[in-house]
Formats: structure tokens, C-alpha cells, sequence
């Protein structure tokens, strides 16, 4: 097993050499058949990425712990080099086959290539497996502006567990997902966030007083550091912002794109939950138009412009 690991790592470096040049190879292919690729990025964060990788796969080849087929397979995601990812995080569960963080974090990289019930499958596992107490701080790969982690592992496996039923259409397995999340988000940006999405679970399961409650969780004076989007969601619901202004993305905005990825599927969504699916699909496009692919927002889009479209068939 771990010598399978480092011929992967010596073929990934040997296909990542500066001066070899080859066809791009798709990093997956969406659910409607558009293929994706790595996307160019500046030199300064070329590096960086493969910096971080370097240091990854040294610590690995020194001790192929569990934290460091994690931390491997976490570092090629970022790279969008999903299969080896996988790769290395299924052979890291050959090693250790109850490890919670190696199912939660293949099941990510599962969502991330539309494998969606290989997703829920990891992903229930991880929730069996995991603790339930203490909430365990999960580190951050790429840290936010006051570097300082503020998910939880739990907290990540109810997640990524409910947006993969989400995705699927099961609104009401990803409530209970999302249920089991919003008792493990335990600052202003996990409640945030999941409340985002309970919202939009229960828009979509038609009960608009379970989602008008869950409304009641949004204040005026949270604290938000990274779920900006999500939160000028919630003041869309409530009503306090026209949902068009949604798609009007600041430029001061760190990425534009990935704003409006996330806050455009929020905008979609509501238009297809008031009846006007002709606007959301229009608004859906516009979101899978973009360039974060592997944004939850563009996934969420995609998905749902495949059901209407299927529904038409």
C-alpha cells in the first residue's frame, strides 16, 4: 500500500514538471457532460500550492500516518487533482479503515466529482464513526482572513452529508443531516451557513414555517469572518435585500466569481421555490457559466438545471 502511494507521488512529479508539455486532462466531468479542467492560476499561487504539496508528500513518505494520507490527499484537492486524492485517501482507509477524518474528506472529494452516493456513503460512515463530543477543531488547508479555524470535524462530516442528499434531490435525508449540523455549529459562521441551507431544504420540501423559524437563528449582530454570502442570503429571505442585488458581486470582494457562485445558486434557488423557474434557470446558467466548478453553489446549480431538465424529458 505505501509503496503504491509513493509510485503515485513519483508519477505526479514527474507529470508536474515545468518544462513537459501534454494535453490537459479533464479533472472531472459535470452532470451535464462538460468537462472541467485545472484552471490557470498566477505564479505566485502556482507556488504556494506546490509548496504546500512538497511539504505533504515529505511528511507523508517519513510517516504514512492517518493525519498524513489526510493531509496528502487534502493538498492535491486543492490542486483539483481530485482522482489522486481519492486515490490516496482510499489506500489511507486500506491502513485505517475506522478513520472518520479519511471517509469525511473522501466524501467531499466525492461531491467535488458529482459521485454523489459514493459522496453519502463516506459520508455516513464518517457520522458512525466520529465522537460525538468533544466537538473536534478541524484545520484549515487555506486559512481564513484572522487565520483561525472555525469548523468543526463533526460539524464538516453533518455538512458535507446533507449537501450530498441535497444534491440528490432527498430533501428530507438532508434536513436530518442539516438538523444534526446546525447542534454542532457552534459560532455565527457555522450557523450561518447551515442555516443557509436547512432554509433552502425546507423551501424545497415546501414548509415554509419550519424555514421561517429557521430565519429566527440569523441576527443583526453575528460575528461573520468567512460566510459573508450566506448571510447576505438570509437578509434576502427575510427580505431586507431585493434578490437581484444578490448578483451584483462588489469588486472589493476577494473573489467575485466564488461570491457569486454562492450567493447566485441562494438567488436561483428562491426564484424556483417562488414559481418562477424560468428566472432560475437563467440565474442557474449564469452560475455554471463561472469558473469555481467545484464550488457548492455551482454543483447545486448544475444539479438542479439536470432535474428540470430530465423533468422535461
Amino acid at each position: 500500500m505505501f509503496k503504491r502511494i509513493s509510485i503515485l507521488l513519483l508519477i505526479l512529479s514527474a507529470c508536474s514538471t515545468p518544462d513537459q508539455k501534454s494535453e490537459p486532462v479533464p479533472v472531472l466531468t459535470g452532470l451535464d457532460g462538460k468537462q472541467y479542467f485545472e484552471p490557470e492560476r498566477s505564479e505566485t499561487a502556482q507556488a504556494k500550492l506546490d509548496s504546500n504539496l512538497n511539504v505533504a508528500k515529505k511528511n507523508f513518505e517519513a510517516d504514512p500516518s492517518e493525519d498524513n494520507y489526510v493531509w496528502l490527499g487534502r493538498r492535491e484537492g486543492y490542486l483539483y487533482h481530485y482522482n489522486e486524492a481519492i486515490t490516496i485517501l482510499s489506500e489511507g482507509l486500506e491502513k485505517y479503515p475506522n478513520s472518520y477524518k479519511l471517509f469525511r474528506h473522501r466524501g467531499h472529494r466525492y461531491i467535488s466529482i458529482r459521485e454523489f452516493n459514493k459522496a453519502i456513503a463516506d459520508l455516513q460512515m464518517a457520522a458512525s464513526l466520529m465522537p460525538r463530543q468533544p466537538l473536534e477543531i478541524e484545520p484549515d488547508g487555506q486559512p481564513n482572513k484572522i487565520n483561525k479555524p472555525l469548523s468543526n470535524v463533526q460539524f464538516n462530516v453533518w455538512y458535507h452529508l446533507g449537501l450530498a442528499h441535497y444534491l440528490k434531490g432527498d430533501f428530507e435525508s438532508a434536513e436530518k443531516a442539516y438538523l444534526q449540523c446546525l447542534d454542532v455549529s457552534d459560532n455565527d459562521d457555522l450557523i450561518t451557513a447551515t442555516a443557509d441551507w436547512l432554509y433552502m431544504t425546507y423551501r424545497r420540501m415546501e414548509k415554509p414555517e419550519e424555514a421561517g423559524k429557521v430565519l429566527e437563528l440569523i441576527r443583526e449582530d453575528m460575528n461573520i469572518i468567512e460566510n459573508d454570502s450566506y448571510y447576505l442570503r438570509h437578509q434576502m429571505y427575510k427580505g431586507m435585500l431585493p434578490p437581484d442585488d444578490l448578483l451584483k458581486v462588489s469588486s472589493s470582494n476577494e473573489d467575485v466569481d466564488l461570491a457569486l457562485a454562492t450567493q447566485g445558486y441562494g438567488v436561483g434557488n428562491w426564484y424556483l421555490c417562488e414559481g418562477d423557474t424560468t428566472r432560475a434557470v437563467e440565474i442557474f446558467k449564469q452560475v455554471t457559466a463561472g469558473k469555481h466548478f467545484a464550488a457548492f453553489g455551482f454543483i447545486a446549480a448544475e444539479a438542479d438545471l439536470h432535474r428540470l431538465i430530465q423533468a422535461k424529458k
